[in-house]
């Protein structure tokens, strides 16, 4: 990932592209990405040779953007991702959480899948 992003850096550099990449404009990037990521699934089958070229370039695109986000931000992003991964184990564990779709907060509660909370 570190040669990614490394890869990445030179490239806005290269093009004096950082002076663009605020906070703000990044984070709507972002979601302007992960919204176009949408389009290949709608009317259409993934497994479809032409959408899932189009879904690995908007999935490019969203990882693209949430690397410069984290640069810009000094934002170790691996390290971010460990954490929140641990955080939901706690959060979600497997004697509560598995086959289950239920948010954290009612799982805890013990309302049945499909239940009302």
């Amino acid at each position: 990932m570190a040669a990614v992003a490394d890869r990445l850096r030179a490239f806005n550099r290269e093009r004096d592209w950082e002076q663009f990449h605020t906070p703000k404009d990044l984070a709507i990037a972002l979601s302007v990405e992960a919204g176009e990521l949408l389009e290949p699934f709608l009317w259409k089958r993934p497994d479809d040779a032409l959408a899932r070229e189009a879904i690995e370039e908007e999935l490019a695109d969203v990882l693209i953007c949430a690397i410069n986000l984290s640069q810009r931000l000094g934002v170790d992003l691996l390290a971010a991702v460990e954490r929140k991964i641990a955080r939901n184990a706690e959060r979600y564990p497997v004697s509560l959480a598995r086959g289950r779709a239920d948010k954290h907060d009612v799982l805890r509660e013990g309302v049945e899948p499909g239940g009302e909370g």
